[in-house]
């Protein structure tokens, strides 16, 4: 997944949009770009590079440090092999739009044939080009940056995150979302669009949502977000509940050595008021779903999927519940049988893990109530559910996972020992 930041405000873009880069590093990365703008009317300043983000720091100088907004990118190749031309912001033919891209346009083939009878030239391999020259001419038509995306995602298809900034706005940043992450920063005379908190959590942690196919346009005091036919609507706020440091390495070699000693910790999180003096099991996540249940089905990839494994033993032993653990990737192209009686549980540690997600949605087409258990506050999963259970495990940077799995677990079994304790199939005694 690609790294995405966008900044405009009083502190230079420049600075800022690198120093929110080197947070996105850890996603992994085969180039990297950045996109500036001067005043209005001046040229946008552009610069990318294959490699590592010095590579990119190195064909950049002291002369962009007065730029007044940003993007910056970090891209692992789909279309087009890792190169300089292929690596983002893509620039459009009048040089006035750059775009970053997150995620596939699958309709880029047609699009790209459209643009070329209308005589534009592509100087890459990748479906984003399409995006910023679709993206320059409904620019060029209405003068508004917002309006000329929203107009663009009508016509694209696939899942993707986009962000572009135009030489004529130079404060205006507009991004989009559908089915790709996308968060906006809240800061004092300054605002930032990312696809991870990581990137800005240096400097706010007050957050927005972003919903499906809604469009945002931020500049230093104003953020406005729309749907994909230009109504208002009220994005939902969050605050951040961990700090900067809490994604640094703090002294240890490495990030998966940090985060196995911060499991304790974890742990306790996640426990964190599931438990009255009584004994009794709190998760008024459960609470706001009807529980006239006979089958439970978890649907989750990778190490969430053996996450539901362990939690299956547990939830059947203790509430005498029948429990099925699916791969998400394979039940969302099937037609499964569910109803009103079945309870999804999807678990995705960033929310946005795409086969669960679709899953998710299979499932509520089909009747299921769905509970989530996520890490990540404001993800598609965790908004998109009925009911969500947050692990509360803080970042967890490295790929091998640790204490996001063993949260996971630990939020399985509490889950367990409630409906034990609704189904009586567990006294207080053996609760406690």
């Amino acid at each position: 997944m690609c790294g995405i930041i966008g900044y405009t405000g009083a502190s230079p873009a420049l600075s800022m949009v690198i120093d929110s880069l080197r947070k996105l590093e850890y996603r992994g990365y085969d180039s990297a770009g950045i996109a500036l703008t001067g005043k209005a009317g001046e040229k946008l300043i552009v610069a990318k590079r294959a490699g590592k983000l010095s590579n990119l720091e190195s064909a950049l100088t002291s002369d962009h440090a007065d730029s007044l907004s940003g993007i910056g990118h970090t891209r692992w190749a789909t279309h087009g092999g890792p190169t300089d031309e292929n690596a983002h912001p893509h620039i459009s033919s009048d040089g006035k739009v750059a775009v970053i891209h997150n995620g596939i346009i699958e309709n880029y083939i047609e699009l790209k044939a459209e643009l070329e009878k209308r005589g534009h030239k592509f100087s890459s391999q990748t479906d984003t080009e399409s995006v910023a020259h679709l993206l320059s001419d409904e620019f060029n038509l209405s003068k508004d940056l917002a309006d000329a995306m929203r107009k663009v995602c009508k016509r694209l298809r696939g899942s993707f995150t986009l962000l572009a900034i135009s030489s004529d706005s130079p404060e205006v940043i507009v991004g989009a979302r559908r089915n790709s992450p996308l968060v906006v920063g809240l800061g004092r005379g300054e605002n930032f669009l990312a696809s991870d908190v990581s990137a800005f959590i240096a400097h706010t942690k007050s957050a927005l949502e972003l919903g499906q196919d809604q469009v945002v346009q931020v500049s230093p005091d104003v953020v406005l977000v729309t749907d994909l036919d230009g109504k208002q609507v009220s994005a939902k706020p969050f605050e951040i509940t961990w700090d900067a440091k809490a994604a640094e390495r703090g002294g240890y070699t490495h990030f998966m050595l940090k985060e196995i000693f911060e499991q304790p910790k974890a742990i306790s999180e996640t426990l964190l008021g599931r438990f009255s003096n009584d004994s009794k099991v709190i998760c008024s996540e459960l609470a706001s779903l009807n529980l006239d249940i006979d089958r439970i089905l978890i649907l989750a990839c990778g190490t969430a999927y053996h996450a539901g494994l362990i939690g299956k033993y547990a939830i059947e032993q203790w509430s005498k519940i029948a429990v099925d653990v699916e791969l998400a990737s394979e039940f969302r192209y099937r037609k499964p049988f569910l109803t009103a009686k079945t309870l999804v549980i999807t678990i995705s540690q960033s929310g946005e893990t795409m086969d669960t997600l679709m899953a998710a949605r299979h499932a509520k087409e089909l009747g299921a109530a769905t509970l989530s258990i996520c890490n990540t506050m404001g993800s598609s999963i965790a908004r998109e559910s009925d009911a969500v259970f947050y692990t509360h495990a803080g970042p967890e940077i490295a790929v091998a996972s640790t204490k996001a799995l063993l949260t996971q677990i630990v939020a399985l079994k509490v889950i367990a020992l409630y409906l034990a304790q609704n189904n009586k199939s567990l006294s207080s005694a053996q609760i406690a």
